[in-house]
């Protein structure tokens, strides 16, 4: 008789064993359970695990042959994200990310936009927020880390640009695909950003004019 994997696992490291050996839909199913066990857990050695995925993501991603189950994998690791307990390098994982944005499956670029997102508001803060109280340094290491995130997000479009893309006026109306999901985290730093602050990084970048296409 075949076990319930997904009702006889209670950890996050048991749950991520099957997503990344178990067939395709346990791998599906337990995928699915991470949520459910983050949110219902009590225990509190459970962050250490998710520390360990998190960090580890990327070796074990490469190890993945199967495309169904990279989708598993990055499904699940976006939901623990968060806790990636790194603000002193909040990106760590960007060189991954990037790699992720350009992924055929659109549940795996929508991840890699999320967990990308899930940064940007600590990494702006002291601008939206003149008021907050923050190191000088951590804001020099803010901006640097911005800095850094426009301008590979910029060679991504320089590299993915095709001339249909000239007709679209709005992200949202933008094909699905690559390209539109780098414009969707650079539209969303842009934002977060705010106009007078991507004014004075332009310039000092020397770009005339914004690589991204407006949000409605």
């Amino acid at each position: 008789m075949k076990t319930n994997k997904t009702t006889a696992t209670k950890t996050f490291t048991e749950l991520f064993k099957v997503i990344l050996t178990g067939d395709k839909e346990d791998s599906r199913k337990v995928a699915r359970e991470v949520r459910k066990l983050l949110y219902s857990s009590h225990n509190g050695g459970k962050y250490d695990d998710i520390k360990k995925i998190i960090e580890n993501a990327p070796d074990e991603y490469v190890k993945i042959a199967e495309e169904w189950r990279q989708e598993n994998f990055v499904m699940a690791v976006s939901v623990l994200y968060f806790l990636h307990d790194k603000e002193s390098r909040p990106d760590f994982l960007f060189p991954w990310l990037f790699h992720l944005l350009q992924h055929e499956k659109g549940n795996i670029r929508y991840a890699a936009v999320r967990m990308l997102g899930n940064e940007l508001g600590p990494l702006t803060v002291h601008i939206r927020c003149p008021d907050y109280k923050q190191s000088k340094l951590k804001s020099e290491r803010s901006d640097f880390i911005l800095q850094n995130l426009y301008i590979a997000l910029n060679n991504l479009l320089v590299d993915l640009w095709e001339p249909k893309y000239k007709k679209y006026k709005y992200v949202s109306s933008l094909p699905s695909g690559s390209y539109k999901s780098i414009q969707m985290v650079l539209s969303r730093l842009e934002y977060d950003c705010e106009e007078q602050y991507m004014i004075k990084l332009r310039q000092k970048l020397n770009i005339c004019s914004p690589a991204s296409i407006p949000v409605p």
